[in-house]
């Protein structure tokens, strides 16, 4: 006689056995998915520097909710650049100025390095004076002097990467990531924003020419050319020469994975940035620079939200000037085919930094100054990007399709478009 109950329990077993192994392996997916993220909050960073800190403080306190559609449209066109750039690295090996410089004559490669050298040390000015002003507003350093702390922290934190690999560098730059996060979005808990203002936001429109001049500064200066050249190199070095076949398909997701979290982090922070300066700086004077806007903040929404604003800002200085170094490293090695130490490479380039600070010059505008020259440089990375990740021969099965292309092109059309606008308008009005 069978024993029905028996059979019964052996195959419930079985079926709580098969459970658990298909549990177990779903952890094991998610585990393994999250230890590949990295690189694009590394890249990440670029989007919430001093320069992103001044535009949308100024488009808030200037047009109140009006261009909040501007940092959604440029942080979904940013996760389309930085994933084609990412996509590159792990489809060749090899990094965007590698490839681009390997198809170049002598003279031409020559003159082409000159121009991303250059995009890189105005990324790096930039950043280390929204560190010094950071620490002005923290603890009235003299800029200057804040200038050189920030360059040192930031040859501290090229030493991790320089010692102990790209990994601690990532887990780094991804922790002053969230610092810079909980800094500006702490505003948004004291004054919460009209949820119908903000939706209205979202509502493609201009009003003036000022309006439409600053939306382009937004939009066309968020895509910086410097991490798009070091994104390719992140993920080379990351994960190697990865063959044809399901592991790089399997990277790859997880690179769009990567690139889509990393992007509304960056996103979210610009427009909680513009948010803020909306519901608590709309219509005051004095906003136009970071100290005016910190000082206002303060007033408005408290003492402690000033404290984290300016720690963000410092944070924000911190890891970006990293970065940023890191990618005219990236740059110099791919297109002269040198590697320089970081810790030299840094050192270097924190003198004109520190002249400018020396000298005197108003901070604010000389960020403004320095988005300005990054849109010079935005032709020359971004069409390489799209003519190489569409090209089957060296891309293979990884090429972009016919949606991904139409998308690429418009978005550089948009960007170049918009940047040259900016030049315009910024050159005439000077």
């Amino acid at each position: 006689m069978v024993d029905h109950r028996g059979v019964s329990e052996s195959r419930a077993a079985d079926g709580a056995e098969t459970a658990d192994a298909g549990a177990a392996r779903s952890r094991r997916r998610f585990t393994g998915r999250i230890t590949l993220l990295g690189p694009a909050f590394v890249a990440a960073v670029a989007y919430v520097d001093p320069g992103n800190v001044a535009a949308n403080l100024q488009a808030g306190a200037r047009y109140g909710y009006l261009l909040v559609w501007v940092l959604v449209v440029a942080t979904a066109s940013a996760g389309v650049v930085q994933y084609l750039s990412a996509k590159l690295g792990l489809a060749t090996g090899a990094s965007l100025p590698e490839l681009v410089g390997n198809r170049l004559s002598t003279p031409s490669r020559l003159a082409y390095w000159l121009q991303a050298e250059g995009v890189a040390m105005a990324t790096d000015l930039a950043e280390v004076i929204g560190g010094a002003v950071a620490l002005y507003l923290l603890f009235d350093l003299p800029l200057l002097l804040g200038g050189l702390i920030a360059g040192l922290v930031s040859l501290a934190l090229l030493a991790i990467q320089n010692r102990r690999g790209q990994r601690p560098f990532e887990r780094v730059i991804t922790g002053l990531l969230v610092i810079i996060a909980v800094g500006f979005l702490a505003g948004l808990f004291v004054a919460p924003p009209s949820a119908a203002d903000v939706a209205a936001g979202l509502v493609p429109r201009f009003d003036g020419l000022d309006s439409v001049l600053l939306a382009t500064a937004m939009l066309g200066a968020t895509v910086m050319p410097h991490v798009v050249y070091l994104h390719s190199a992140l993920t080379r070095d990351r994960f190697g020469v990865v063959p044809p076949g399901p592991q790089r398909r399997r990277l790859i997701s997880a690179t769009r994975t990567d690139v889509c979290v990393a992007m509304v982090l960056a996103g979210a922070v610009n427009i909680s940035m513009l948010l803020v300066a909306a519901s608590g700086l709309r219509g005051q004077d004095g906003v136009d620079t970071i100290q005016g806007a910190h000082a206002s903040v303060t007033a408005a929404l408290g003492p402690v939200v000033g404290v984290l604003f300016a720690v963000g800002l410092l944070a924000s200085g911190l890891a970006s000037t990293s970065v940023g170094c890191y990618a005219g490293s990236v740059i110099m090695e791919g297109l002269l085919r040198r590697r320089v130490n970081l810790l030299v490479r840094r050192a270097v380039t924190l003198i004109p930094a520190l002249i400018v600070l020396a000298v005197g010059a108003d901070p604010t505008s000389v960020l403004v100054l320095s988005q300005v020259l990054l849109s010079f440089g935005l032709p020359f990375v971004l069409i390489p990007l799209l003519v190489l990740t569409s090209n089957r021969e060296l891309m293979g099965g990884d090429v972009n399709g016919a949606v991904t292309r139409t998308i690429g092109w418009l978005i550089t059309f948009a960007i170049v478009t918009l940047n040259t606008v900016l030049i315009v308008g910024v050159v005439t009005d000077i």
